[in-house]
């Protein structure tokens, strides 16, 4: 079957929305196409049936420029908010699992960093994970603790003089089993208040072991982390970090992202379907000669389209300061909602043959099911949604 091979026109931008890059901008974008078409397409699907991480590649993704290039540490700063959602898309049309490695490490772990640490800690870690020297991971979610975690979270911080103690657990954490420090998120008990600390994977007491026979996002290594006893010193702690609410910011930076992931992921879908379209035959003509198929196509393209006015307008937001949580939140619903349907469109295109990896529609139907939940679950971000329209909270 014949994909999309790198060029300066993404056919499934129907609209010319890249015409609103810079030319720096988008050099750069057909610099990441061209990486993912020509090292990563061709070995994805084996990676992704293993559940394995391709390391070899982390260099090649790391001088492309997309570990944290919002903070000027990272010496990629100078792109503006859409570049970022654009190039995540890029990677996620050939592939979300590395779409959510960068996502983790450039975005939750650097922008934990960006947003919480001292003059001193952005120093000396940023221009270490841009480069993926360091790697990193984001320990927020617990084993009981998801939606709930401003209030149920059960991990807890003690402090003794210059050291702080840490215990408790962490699930579903990306990147974890290979990460050389991860980020966790833990209440303190002398004032209830979350706090992060930059904690070393080798310090005495943490363990990351890997979630297995996952069926989305399988390149992804996630892990649950135990934390026994865990020291961590005091310039560790995430210095500007004193609550929930700082920690918040961190998410509003990176949920719109995941929009923009979920637009890669549909296009990937897309693409396959249109491609299989023209070559599969049935009734002695391509299948892509008939009505219903070009239904299908035709509303995932105005799905795709539909994702992209809204996950550009949300990041103009960013650029101009004036982004908010709900208006990110009502992205990552509706965005990967509609990817949802997306993904699903394009299996039926192909028939039966839609689950078999090799036809470039499984894998990003399987990966969509990941996308819609994390970074907060549809319902939690209609309720922030909710909040910004009536005023009224509908939180428990």
């Amino acid at each position: 079957m014949t994909l999309t091979t790198p060029t300066n026109l993404l056919e499934s931008d129907f609209y010319f929305f890249q015409d609103q890059l810079s030319d720096r901008e988008n050099q750069s974008i057909y610099e990441i196409r061209s990486f993912f078409e020509t090292e990563v397409r061709p070995i994805a699907n084996e990676y992704w049936a293993r559940a394995e991480m391709p390391h070899h590649l982390v260099p090649g993704i790391a001088k492309l420029g997309v570990f944290g290039p919002e903070w000027e540490e990272s010496r990629q700063f100078e792109n503006s908010a859409v570049y970022r959602g654009w190039s995540g898309m890029e990677m996620a049309r050939i592939d979300s699992s590395l779409t959510t490695f960068s996502g983790v490490q450039g975005g939750l772990a650097m922008g934990a960093l960006g947003v919480g640490g001292s003059a001193e800690q952005r120093a000396y870690w940023l221009p270490k994970m841009a480069t993926g020297e360091v790697m990193g991971a984001f320990g927020l979610t617990e084993p009981l603790s998801g939606s709930d975690t401003a209030r149920g979270m059960n991990t807890v911080a003690v402090r003794t003089g210059n050291t702080w103690v840490l215990n408790g657990g962490k699930r579903w954490i990306g990147n974890a089993t290979f990460a050389d420090v991860v980020i966790i998120w833990a209440r303190d008990t002398a004032d209830d208040k979350v706090k992060g600390f930059i904690v070393r994977s080798d310090s005495p007491g943490f363990t990351a072991t890997k979630i297995e026979d996952k069926q989305s996002l399988r390149i992804v290594q996630n892990a649950d982390i135990t934390l026994t006893n865990v020291e961590v010193r005091e310039e560790d702690r995430l210095q500007n970090i004193n609550s929930f609410r700082d920690l918040a910011v961190v998410l509003r930076l990176t949920r719109a992202g995941v929009a923009w992931q979920a637009v890669g992921n549909s296009i990937g879908a897309y693409e396959a379907a249109v491609a299989y379209s023209k070559e599969r035959l049935q009734f002695g003509k391509p299948i892509g000669s008939y009505q219903l198929v070009q239904d299908l196509l035709a509303r995932s393209l105005g799905n795709i389209t539909a994702s992209i006015a809204m996950c550009m307008q949300v990041s103009r937001l960013l650029d101009e300061g004036r982004q908010t949580d709900a208006q990110s939140a009502l992205a990552k619903a509706f965005v990967t909602s509609r990817a949802r349907e997306t993904v699903a469109l394009c299996r039926e295109a192909l028939g039966g043959n839609g689950i078999v990896l090799e036809n470039g529609v499984a894998k990003p139907f399987a990966d969509a099911e990941a996308i819609y939940t994390f970074e907060g679950t549809r319902q939690m971000n209609t309720l922030i949604v909710g909040k910004a329209i009536t005023g009224l909270s509908a939180f428990v």
